[in-house]
């Protein structure tokens, strides 16, 4: 099945943060507190995919107060951070919502990502994720990780669903 007929079939779409929310790169105060810099264009196409009615999780092996807050502020309740086994997470994700993994997306940059990756309907990665990932995806976007990679998976996504010229045509009116 290919990409479209995947993204076409989401319900509830979930994203790792280093490496794709953000460049993974890691900045940390002289303090230790951990800084994260997040695209607006990622956060917009975030909102979008939630107005469509596509739930947002985000999961992912490291936790932040920056992460608390960019999920606060986009409205994300599922987030799930320092979390070990991320397939285990999204099969509770999928049970908890009655889902069924065609109806599910996961977006991961590197090999840790590769159990739910393969376990999900959707599958996707940033350009520069690791290659042995990018071989193992639905679908790989054209924009590095934390500078418009979410975005542009949430465009293919609404696309498939053909959501995507309603929701930009708004923005004409």
């Amino acid at each position: 099945m290919d990409a479209l007929a995947r993204a076409a079939r989401l319900r509830l779409m979930a994203f790792d943060v280093d490496g794709v929310l953000t460049d993974g790169s890691l900045y940390f105060t002289p303090n230790g507190e951990e800084i994260k810099v997040f695209s607006s264009l990622d956060g917009h196409g975030l909102r979008m995919l939630a107005g469509a009615g596509i739930e947002i999780a985000i999961i992912s092996g490291r936790g932040s107060k920056a992460l608390e807050q960019r999920a606060s502020n986009l409205g994300i309740t599922e987030l799930h951070m320092e979390v070990s086994d991320k397939r285990a997470c999204l099969h509770d994700l999928l049970q908890r919502r009655d889902l069924a993994a065609e109806a599910v997306g996961y977006m991961g940059d590197d090999v840790v990502d590769l159990p739910i990756l393969r376990s999900c309907g959707f599958s996707a990665a940033p350009a520069d994720g690791h290659a042995f990932v990018r071989r193992h995806v639905s679908w790989v976007s054209t924009r590095p990780g934390g500078r418009g990679a979410v975005r542009e998976a949430c465009d293919f996504i609404l696309g498939a669903q053909g959501r995507l010229d309603g929701l930009l045509a708004e923005y004409l009116a």
